[in-house]
């Protein structure tokens, strides 16, 4: 690995890779999003406004390891009414449950750019294995002086597997909300020490 002192960087396998340190989420550049699928027919899509995440980069990449909270009560769909009903006891119960918890427990494999990422998701108390891809979109300098990388990640869980298990049967067959959860992340993260 060679470091790059102009642009924060070092070379790992092809890539310009972060130096290594403590990074955290720009609150001002991510987007905590999720994708369920609505009647059966077509895709209702959210996110959560408050999130926070520090990324350590270790001088082995490999061992690089995340931790991020999300605040529930923050969840956004652009309809209020079910934005509320979203935090109720039929899904988050945001006032008993403030937060969801993610934990990395290990990077995986990687290919290019492409890293997957293990880790622990904690819904209302209940903690599952969860699998990312990760996309290591760069690193830079900004005018500020400042070192950032960006990313984007993604995977799908089954709600119901964190006890999220609110439906209704349609009368044409099928319910009216998928079990199935498409989790995207995108944003910069900025080098703290």
């Amino acid at each position: 690995m060679t470091d790059s002192a102009a642009t924060g960087t070092r070379e790992f396998q092809g890539l310009q890779i972060p130096a290594a340190g403590t990074y955290e989420l720009d609150a001002a550049h991510k987007r905590v999003g999720f994708m369920v699928r609505h009647l059966m027919v077509s895709k209702v899509r959210g996110n959560f406004a408050e999130a926070t995440a520090t990324i350590t980069v270790g001088e082995n990449p490999l061992e690089s390891s995340v931790s991020a909270t999300i605040q529930t009560a923050s969840v956004q769909t652009g309809q209020a009414d079910r934005d509320n009903h979203l935090r109720t006891g039929d899904f988050f119960e945001a006032e008993k449950y403030p937060t969801i918890e993610f934990r990395s427990t290990g990077i995986k494999s990687f290919d290019g750019n492409e890293f997957v990422l293990d880790g622990e998701l904690t819904i209302k108390d209940v903690t599952k294995p969860v699998e990312l891809l990760v996309e290591f979109e760069g690193a830079t300098v900004s005018p500020y002086g400042q070192q950032v990388f960006g990313f984007s990640a993604s995977t799908e869980i089954d709600r119901e597997d964190w006890g999220l298990t609110y439906n209704m049967a349609l009368e044409s067959g099928g319910v009216m909300i998928g079990k199935k959860v498409k989790i995207e992340i995108e944003g910069e993260a900025i080098r703290q020490a």
